[in-house]
């Protein structure tokens, strides 16, 4: 793999990063194509996100999806802590 990238990302609390990591793990464990993977992990308060791909395109379209993915189910979480 030719480019890499590592995202770091703390939330606000132990249930939102559980959740976050127990909602895209099954999507890292399974890719969808062959030119790039993915993988989460946890080290301590932080959730990683380390993506390897071919070619910066293919790097560039998983980041995106994996920071969309992210962003959606943080929204979620906070909607529903606000609502409960």
């Amino acid at each position: 793999m030719k480019a890499k990238a590592t995202v770091r990302l703390r939330l606000s609390s132990e249930k939102q990063l559980t959740t976050l990591l127990d909602a895209l793990t099954p999507e890292a464990n399974s890719p969808v194509n062959v030119r790039a993977r993915a993988v989460l992990e946890r080290e301590g308060d932080f959730a990683f996100l380390k993506v390897e791909a071919k070619d910066t395109v293919a790097l560039r379209a998983t980041l995106n999806a994996y920071l969309r993915w992210m962003g959606s189910t943080v929204k979620v979480l906070e909607a529903v802590e606000q609502a409960s």
